[in-house]
């Protein structure tokens, strides 16, 4: 299959960009010092709601301030029963993301497998044609350009703004937070319910945009998962958990090239094979971390990081 590098680097950002809002959610919330486990079924309820309204409403902007609105009051009831009456962040986890799932296949059931709106490539004039860079960059549907934005973004907020400091603080050491007149669980509800609406922008940009339409499968399972892999691997890090989302991009668009040039091989081993595969490359990169040759130590030193040390802890002040 003859293909041009830009335009397969092209579909590898188109890929990757839901992804990368499902994790910088999940970075965002985290960095606050809460765990949210319900990510797969938040993504999955998301792209239902996100379809649904689009396609009752016809456009689909709506789709994504619905899909964006189910992340948020997932993570909100989360932030409720884990922070505030202090249950099990892990279980309340575990347990949204199931109901998430199965709720996402009963209530849009009767949108399975019909035709709604498409979020389409809108490319930037006189950019678009540039040579390389504008397929890639400028030729892309305005998920891909939000993408591209909420990574600096994100990055600078955390890292050079006041409340990016306090955010980073609370994860830290809530206890010394309330000493000094913040109130730690207040900014876990209102970082931890943005990082959920990152996540129902994901879901909302499969069914819209990178994989149009609704049903069972729908084609984004076990991304939550993936997302949260990318977190630790990213340390806790913008930057770093993007460039994981991108090397995951990487490996979807493999299987697809893949399943071209070995076409007697089952379509189902290709579209499996990422999730795999990156969960190989993430123990990998885990396990190299341990290496103590120079070159080797600078270059994961990069790709190393802490996870907030009041992550996933009660914080028992009122």
């Amino acid at each position: 299959m003859d293909i041009s590098l830009s335009v397969l680097a092209a579909g590898i950002a188109a890929t990757s960009a839901p992804l990368i809002f499902a994790a910088l959610g999940e970075t965002l919330t985290e960095k606050a010092g809460v765990i949210n486990l319900s990510l797969d079924g938040t993504i999955l309820l998301s792209a239902m709601t996100g379809f649904v309204t689009a396609s009752a409403t016809g456009s689909v902007w709506p789709g994504f301030v619905a899909a964006a609105g189910t992340g948020m009051a997932v993570s909100l009831i989360l932030v409720v029963i884990g922070v505030w009456l202090g249950q099990s962040q892990v279980a309340v986890g575990f347990a949204l993301t199931f109901l998430c799932r199965d709720l996402a296949y009963f209530l849009g059931s009767d949108y399975s497998r019909i035709a709604g709106p498409q979020l389409l490539a809108t490319p930037i004039p006189g950019l678009a044609d540039l040579p390389f860079l504008g397929p890639i960059i400028f030729n892309q549907s305005p998920v891909v350009y939000a993408s591209f934005l909420v990574i600096p973004l994100l990055w600078y907020a955390l890292f050079h703004t006041r409340q990016g400091l306090v955010l980073r603080a609370v994860g830290e050491n809530p206890d010394g937070c309330w000493a000094r007149g913040i109130h730690p669980k207040l900014t876990q509800t209102v970082y931890t319910v943005l990082g959920g609406g990152l996540i129902g922008l994901s879901g909302a940009a499969y069914s819209l945009a990178v994989k149009p339409g609704w049903g069972r499968p729908q084609g984004c399972e076990g991304i939550g998962w993936i997302a949260l892999a990318l977190v630790i691997f990213g340390g806790w890090h913008p930057l770093r958990v993007a460039f994981g989302a991108y090397i995951f991009g990487i490996l979807q668009m493999s299987g697809i090239l893949l399943q071209e040039v070995f076409p007697t091989i089952p379509s189902q081993i290709f579209q499996v094979a990422p999730f795999p595969l990156m969960i190989f490359t993430l123990v990998i990169i885990h396990f190299s971390r341990n290496v103590r040759s120079k070159t080797g130590s600078r270059l994961l030193a990069l790709l190393s990081g802490a996870p907030p040390m009041a992550l996933g802890k009660k914080h028992e002040q009122n």
